[in-house]
């Protein structure tokens, strides 16, 4: 049997967003899923929403099998954020990940009426100083790219939720 697994950090609590909204958003997605969610991945969700709606920041590990089903988790988490008023990015190691995380995201979100940005170090000219500045005026919900989302360059209007997908292809810094 395929599972997630979670591990949640506590260490140095600080004052943080609680993300609260009605989650009418991700009830839309579920509904829209051809499948159910596993037993698993709700309890996942289930604990990452309360961690979202703490006043504290979260700091989670979300593994499992390739296929069990994380990726639709962070897309709960991702609408959560969207839906509280906030921004959220999906931070992936490689530019072919990334833009078939940008894919994924786009297909699942688009009907829900989430606009998907991806920002990578391909992006150039025209099309990143406006991808930028869409981040700068809140006007991109979700962005997804590389570590190029960590760049000097790179401002958000109101950054809720990072999701670091294969996190441990990341530097220490990258990851904070």
């Amino acid at each position: 049997a395929v599972g997630l697994g979670i591990r949640r950090s506590r260490e140095g609590r600080r004052p943080g967003l609680s993300l609260t909204p009605p989650g009418e958003v991700a009830r839309r997605l579920r509904a829209a899923l051809a499948f159910a969610l596993t037993g698993a991945q709700e309890r996942v969700w289930k604990e990452i929403r309360a961690d979202m709606a703490a006043p504290y920041p979260m700091n989670r590990l979300l593994q499992g099998d390739v296929g069990s089903g994380k990726t639709v988790v962070a897309c709960l988490a991702i609408l959560t954020a969207i839906e509280a008023g906030y921004q959220a990015a999906l931070m992936a190691p490689t530019e072919i990940l990334a833009e078939q995380h940008a894919m994924t995201l786009e297909r699942l979100l688009a009907p829900l009426g989430v606009d998907v940005t991806l920002l990578t170090n391909a992006t150039r000219g025209k099309a990143r100083r406006e991808r930028l500045d869409a981040l700068r005026a809140g006007a991109t919900g979700c962005v997804v790219g590389t570590h190029a989302l960590v760049q000097k360059s790179v401002g958000f209007k109101r950054l809720g939720l990072a999701v670091v997908d294969e996190q441990h292809r990341f530097g220490v810094v990258q990851r904070a």
